[in-house]
């Protein structure tokens, strides 16, 4: 079988190079023609060769000149989205890939790809890892501060909803409250936020038809050009369906804002070339990619007012981007405002976007307070379970005492991960999903795995004081006998450090329990990280949260603690019980 496919392979990258042969040869016919994109072309690239080598050692050379100088460019594309860019072993193959290749083949230099996803695919650029990304991003208002979109655009698509059949789904309204599996980048994810919806966050598309055959995810949300290869599957489009489409939004190769000036200029003038001469749709049409919108670019950019050095400046010619922008705060001018301060006095790139857009802020507000209904959950649960475990395996009656020490030993063998997953997976097997049921289902699992170890520390305080009073009893020593209430509350005190020791344990376990579901802040931060930028500042802000809080639960564990302490000291000290 390997010998068949290496030859498959090999016709398909000769039948490919012939498909962008052909483009070249068609383009460079017209490259004499005065005020054709191809003449600027030529003249952009000869100017810019003319300035080599001097400018190659500059350090604030253009891209492009860095290019020429380097004989290679750096595209970042996908790895794992099926048709556009897959990558098996050390072989690429998609319409971004091919489209890629002959971009380099227009530049006169090789192709470097780097691997990209929806979350990196922005911050590779803006660190110069990459010079150019051809990754299906769609071209909205938001993004365009921060990269700069080639013009025209190479490909459109929608984000639709996919499902299994007999789910009750058909529109926005139908998605509060439920979860939605995306990738973390996706310029739609805050329209379905805004609505609502719970986000469930992936790296790579790829996975997401996997997650919703096997029940991780009853809805998904993804560009149609991406699931449109898997509805040709018999399997897939029997079990599942696309509920509806949304947000129709034209994709856009895009480079670094800055220093990219005539790179972005030399492949503003390649891509109308492709255009122009049906390089797209040929290109397309090779890797089974829908092409209709590519037929109607060509005939637009055949049109004489567009097939001219300037066409991608005419309004007429070129497609608007998504207007994606999200309602601001009332604050947002104040906190642009401490931006641009601290990156002015500091040198340091501060973007705070939970603080500028309306949903988002909703989002952190919302987060904040679930977060620390968890943290007092866990605290209120250990509590609880602590007295309850603690008097079970205090008591004297085998039936009793052997089942809570057993619960207690099989939760002190289990990871506190382990717990908390099979927590959620028997809370949603019980209950329907939902925000409610999740944040349960993780305080319930913190009190039961702190709780029990807690209640180990005051079951074993009581043995011990029973022991002691048995023997001051025998010396004929003993001031008075404690039971009952009486005793046990000695014994909270006698092990009120251990206790406190699992409080703080408990409230350190909150961000792990969120990664199971519960709508607390970390969820939320990863919603609002799924379509804002600056990831690294506001995980660091969800990190300066949750160490705020610790500390301020040490500190009124610490005072319970003493408290306990000295209450059991008057006691000692009125002669209530032996020391």
């Amino acid at each position: 079988m390997a010998q068949p496919r290496r030859l498959v392979r090999a016709l398909i990258g000769i039948a490919t190079g012939t498909l962008i042969a052909i483009g070249l040869v068609l383009s460079g016919a017209r490259a004499q023609v005065p005020g054709s994109p191809d003449a600027a072309l030529k003249r952009l690239l000869e100017s810019a060769r003319e300035s080599m080598p001097a400018s190659c050692s500059q350090a604030d050379a253009d891209r492009l000149v860095r290019i020429l100088c380097a004989k290679r460019i750096r595209i970042g594309v996908r790895d794992y989205y099926p048709l556009f860019g897959t990558r098996t072993g050390d072989k690429r193959e998609g319409y971004e890939v091919d489209v890629g290749l002959a971009i380099g083949r227009m530049l006169g230099v090789q192709v470097e790809f780097v691997r990209v996803n929806a979350a990196t695919r922005i911050p590779l650029l803006a660190e110069d890892r990459i010079d150019l990304v051809i990754a299906t991003m769609g071209h909205n208002t938001q993004r365009d501060s921060q990269v700069r979109f080639i013009r025209p655009h190479y490909y459109q698509s929608e984000t639709v909803v996919v499902g299994p059949r007999e789910l009750p789904v058909a529109n926005m309204t139908d998605l509060p409250g439920r979860t939605v599996c995306v990738t973390i980048g996706n310029g739609s994810n805050a329209q379905m936020v805004s609505q609502g919806a719970r986000l469930m966050l992936f790296d790579e598309a790829g996975v997401l038809p996997d997650r919703l055959k096997d029940g991780t995810c009853n809805l998904a949300a993804q560009d149609d050009s991406f699931f449109a290869n898997y509805f040709k599957e018999p399997d897939f489009s029997a079990a599942f369906s696309p509920k509806f489409g949304f947000a129709q939004v034209p994709w856009g190769m895009a480079v670094a804002r800055q220093g990219s000036e005539q790179l972005a200029r030399a492949i503003d003038l390649i891509v109308q070339v492709f255009h122009r001469d049906g390089l797209f749709i040929d290109i397309a049409r090779f890797h089974r990619v829908e092409s209709a919108f590519l037929q109607v670019q060509q005939k637009v950019w055949r049109r004489p007012e567009c097939n001219v050095d300037t066409g991608s400046t005419n309004p007429a010619c070129i497609l608007p981007p998504l207007d994606a922008a999200l309602k601001a705060t009332s604050f947002a001018p104040e906190v642009t405002a401490v931006e641009n301060w601290v990156e002015k006095e500091a040198g340091i790139d501060l973007t705070l976007p939970m603080l500028k857009t309306a949903p988002a802020w909703s989002m952190f507000q919302d987060g904040v307070v679930n977060s620390l209904i968890l943290i007092a959950g866990a605290l209120i649960a250990t509590l609880v379970i602590a007295v309850l475990f603690g008097a079970a395996m205090a008591a004297r009656t085998i039936l009793v005492r052997w089942p809570a020490r057993i619960v207690t030993v099989t939760l002190q063998s289990s990871p506190i991960v382990l717990t908390l997953v099979v927590a959620a997976a028997i809370a949603h097997g019980l209950f329907p999903y939902s925000g409610a049921v999740a944040l349960g289902a993780a305080i319930a699992a913190l009190g039961l795995a702190n709780g029990c170890n807690a209640g180990q520390a005051l079951a074993e305080a009581v043995w011990s004081l029973r022991a002691e009073q048995g023997t001051e009893t025998a010396r004929g020593t003993a001031p008075g006998t404690l039971r009952g209430g009486a005793l046990f509350a000695h014994a909270l005190g006698r092990s009120a450090t251990q206790i406190v020791a699992f409080l703080v344990n408990a409230t350190k376990g909150t961000p792990i329990a969120s990664f199971i579901g519960a709508p607390e802040l970390l969820s939320t931060l990863t919603d609002i990280t799924s379509f804002a930028s600056g990831r690294v500042t506001t995980y660091s802000l969800l990190l300066v949260f949750y160490t705020v809080v610790v500390m301020i639960v040490v500190w009124l564990c610490g005072k319970l603690r003493v408290f306990l302490e000295n209450r059991q000291a008057r006691i000692d000290e009125a002669g209530g019980v032996p020391a």
